[in-house]
């Protein structure tokens, strides 16, 4: 049985997705391998910008990008098995609670999106930004690899799980 703190988190986590689906932020939706591909494109555009941005110092929109990058493989792999999420942190949970992957790397990086694009007192070094283009660059690779792995069958059982979750909620 969770303690009273993994309890309190389960019942947030379910508060959170049952009025993203209330507010239709989050659904099911017909997959789409020219979404997916669409939004792989965009993944690779971004961590390519990101590394363009790192090159003339501007770190702070940089590490933005290579969030951004992360986000979009993410969203390639919900469209390709047919959920639409327009919410960043439900998309993050869907993450490990639809398909089991761990969602720590791509919840550190939109944590670190957020404070350097929005708070001026955060500094980030050239190191900081090269270590995120490589777990970016990890993180979309196995994602990619997840991707080419589904077949019908393995996307009806992640349809399924996400229906029972919708239900469930």
């Amino acid at each position: 049985m969770p303690s009273s703190r993994g309890l309190n988190y389960i019942m947030k986590k379910n508060s959170f997705l049952l009025r993203l689906k209330k507010e239709k932020k989050i659904q099911a939706v017909e997959p789409s391998e020219e979404i997916k591909t669409a939004y792989l494109q965009r993944s690779e555009e971004s961590l390519r910008s990101a590394k363009a941005l790192f090159q003339i110092n501007n770190l702070k929109d940089s590490v933005a990008l290579t969030y951004y990058s992360m986000y979009y493989s993410l969203l390639a792999l919900l469209f390709k098995t047919g959920i639409k999420c327009e919410n960043h942190a439900g998309a993050i949970m869907l993450l490990k609670e639809i398909f089991g992957i761990d969602n720590e790397k791509i919840a550190a990086a939109k944590k670190e999106r957020i404070d350097k694009q929005y708070y001026i007192d955060f500094s980030v070094t050239k190191t900081e930004v090269s270590e995120m283009f490589w777990i970016a660059e990890e993180f979309n690779s196995q994602l990619l690899h997840f991707i080419d792995n589904l077949n019908q069958d393995r996307i009806k059982g992640y349809q399924e799980k996400f229906t029972k979750i919708l239900v469930s909620r």
